[in-house]
């Protein structure tokens, strides 16, 4: 492959990747805007007093009853996991390029984000 055909494919895969991620925009302010317009026809969240899901069962639970906090929500997780597609996205890329220390660092950073999002509490 020349440098004119490599280029060229760099460039396929950076617009490839810029679509996901405008994808995954459009997708999780969809979902968000839905929530909005449900919880402004129904007039309440969906839930008691001040409570909110708080967790993947319960926005699962709330997304299945269509309540409107649970629906905002699940854009919120959307939009949070919209980068980190990219991230996949950027291993598959090095990898298919052969570039093996990119590889290797994109995975870390992924298996974090991962690791992260399992781990963490709000």
């Amino acid at each position: 492959m020349n440098a004119k055909e490599k280029e060229k494919d760099v460039s396929d895969v950076e617009l490839a990747v810029s679509r996901w991620l405008r994808i995954g925009v459009y997708v999780s302010a969809t979902v968000i805007i839905f929530g909005l317009i449900l919880f402004f026809v129904r007039g309440s969240s969906g839930y008691q007093g001040d409570a909110y899901p708080n967790s993947l069962p319960d926005i699962v639970r709330g997304i299945m009853a269509l309540r409107p906090y649970a629906v905002i929500m699940l854009g919120i997780i959307l939009l949070i996991l919209t980068p980190v597609l990219r991230v996949a996205i950027s291993v598959w890329v090095f990898k298919r390029e052969g570039d093996k220390l990119y590889v290797g660092i994109t995975s870390i950073v992924l298996v974090i984000l991962i690791v992260s999002f399992l781990l963490g509490k709000a």
